[in-house]
């Protein structure tokens, strides 16, 4: 007869999956993917390194779910705000803004994931993950188009172009090395203005 797990057994291993994510995460954002070795991660959390690998094959099968957590949320984001009764322009600025806002309050995990060397597994994830991205800028530049507000264009060119060029713009705002920015403000309007002059708004 297989062995059934109790849902008091299933809670637990739940809680534990759910406590091994969140240290990844912190750790990450403390220091980047470096900061974070299994044996870090299992202090962090609480447990033994044994049941990280129960609940994750590999630090890598580990870093592509806490990516894929965050991916998730700024898509929440994003689509919300894509979703507004703004003109598109004015969506896509918007959208732009609070992604650079939200990288340059979090810079540690913002860099690990935008530019910090990766396994190729997270890498290929962290791929994914900008296409995601590009799909809400792609809605928005159609709806711009659709309206005037933009010039006919190659929309699948143009959203991984903007894509390109915000996750680019903070490599060096996010940085380990980076001085603090004079004016986060001022950097997220001229990442989104330039973005907006690129899709011709």
């Amino acid at each position: 007869m297989a062995y059934k797990r109790s849902p008091l057994m299933e809670e637990r291993m739940a809680g534990a999956r759910e406590r091994i994510l969140v240290a990844a995460r912190e750790l990450v954002a403390a220091g980047g993917y470096r900061n974070a070795p299994v044996t870090a991660v299992a202090a962090q959390a609480g447990v033994s390194t044994g049941l990280i690998y129960r609940h994750f094959p590999s630090k890598a099968e580990l870093f592509v779910e806490v990516l894929n957590a965050a991916v998730a949320h700024e898509m929440t984001i994003l689509e919300g705000i894509a979703a507004g009764s703004e003109p598109a322009p004015e969506r896509l600025r918007l959208a732009i803004i609070a992604f650079v806002r939200r990288a340059l309050a979090g810079p540690g995990l913002a860099h690990a994931f935008i530019v910090e060397p990766v396994d190729p597994e997270v890498d290929a994830e962290r791929l994914r993950g900008r296409l995601r991205f590009g799909g809400v800028f792609r809605a928005l530049v159609e709806d711009g188009i659709a309206s005037g507000a933009f010039p006919a264009q190659d929309v699948d060119v143009t959203a991984a172009c903007i894509v390109g060029a915000f996750t680019e713009a903070l490599v060096g705002p996010t940085a380990p090395s980076r001085q603090a920015h004079r004016d986060e403000h001022a950097l997220a309007e001229s990442i989104s203005a330039f973005c907006l002059r690129a899709a011709g708004g």
